[in-house]
């Protein structure tokens, strides 16, 4: 029989199909002739196509990096990165990513921000216009089309920055820590337009964090980072029903995966 390569752990893979595979994954750079520097030591899993996945874990962690690496952003020192059964070597069309920071161009107003991957693609029909458009509405910002970055509010920018991501229709899209700048109380309504947007799209989403309880709200799957160099310290599914709400926050079950988490992190017993 053949062994399984999950993660400890992990429950008995369902119905969806494998959209991402990753094996061994190791990252080291160069800081001089004699030094090299591990960031990542070895990160293994697979990711369901339609699934959400948090990557949990301390800053400077190997977090961010992971993500580049599964973006085709950066080339991983060693192990296989496949995407939708192909390797990953570079960024791919198929690919949306947003980012802590916005990012707008402030020359631009929001809907030519949100169309400005579209226009690097030659595609500005309209039939594109109107799907931006529908993203600016699902988002609620239908009416402010026509406004600059400096005319929004940081959250309104990060909505902004979610439809330029979405735009072109991903089928995986990545997020490093697209809320950490945000107040609390904003960045509980983002956390909930996430969810209404990954249940209105067929986007696989993965998902850079360090607060626990966002990675537990959002996610089918939590994969914690260990300390640099990094390894995977714990692997929970999250089996909390959706939709979800903020009152899921308070029950046993929300705590002890909390709790799960903290104890991965070193930082519960």
């Amino acid at each position: 029989m053949e062994q399984s390569n999950q993660p400890p752990g992990r429950r008995q893979p369902d119905a969806a199909p494998t959209f991402g595979h990753f094996r061994n994954v190791r990252q080291q750079f160069r800081l001089s002739a004699h030094t090299n520097f591990v960031a990542i030591e070895d990160i293994s899993f697979d990711l369901k196509a339609g699934s959400f996945v948090s990557l949990l874990g301390p800053s400077g962690c190997g977090k961010t990096t992971f993500l580049k690496i599964a973006g085709g952003l950066i080339r991983a020192s060693s192990g296989v990165i496949q995407i939708n059964g192909h390797d990953v070597t570079e960024p791919h069309a198929d690919f949306g990513m947003a980012f802590q920071q916005p990012n707008l161009m402030p020359w631009r107003t929001v809907l030519k921000n949100v169309l400005f991957p579209m226009e690097l693609r030659g595609d500005t029909g309209a039939g594109v216009r109107r799907r931006a458009r529908d993203l600016l509405k699902l988002v609620g910002l239908e009416g402010f089309e026509d406004y600059y970055p400096a005319q929004l509010s940081g959250g309104m920018q990060q909505r902004v920055a979610l439809c330029r991501a979405l735009v072109h229709e991903p089928k995986l899209l990545l997020m490093d820590e697209p809320f950490g700048a945000l107040d609390e109380l904003t960045r509980m309504e983002m956390q909930d337009l996430l969810l209404d947007i990954r249940a209105k799209t067929s986007a696989t989403i993965m998902f850079v964090t360090h607060s626990i309880a966002e990675a537990v709200y959002l996610s089918d799957v939590v994969v914690v980072f260990s300390k640099r160099p990094a390894v995977i310290a714990d692997y929970i599914d999250v089996s909390l029903a959706y939709p979800r709400s903020a009152e899921i926050r308070y029950s046993a079950e929300f705590t002890e995966l909390e709790h799960r988490a903290g104890r991965a992190l070193g930082i519960t017993q």
